[in-house]
């Protein structure tokens, strides 16, 4: 996937008007850390910080899954919510 690709989904999706929701938020959080730094590192956070944990969470989940599979993701997601 092209990376202008993935820079216009990005672009896209910080232009939304309606709330996606959380799980879709947290996808699309944790598509674009995996895109952008790879598998995640780091400690988790601790109970109480729930926001950190279910973040770090999502994005431990796609541990494993290629820089470009996750653009891909990403943008696939994007193109669902702004209806491209």
């Amino acid at each position: 996937m092209a990376g202008t690709d993935f820079e216009k989904a990005v672009e896209s999706v910080g232009t939304l008007t309606k709330d996606p929701g959380n799980d879709t938020k947290l996808r699309l959080y944790a598509l674009y850390k995996q895109a952008t730094l790879g598998d995640a590192d780091g400690r988790r956070p601790g109970f109480t910080n729930p926001v950190g944990r279910a973040k770090y969470d999502a994005w431990a989940k796609l541990t494993g899954t290629s820089r470009e599979q996750a653009e891909a993701d990403y943008v696939a997601e994007a193109n669902r919510l702004t209806g491209a």
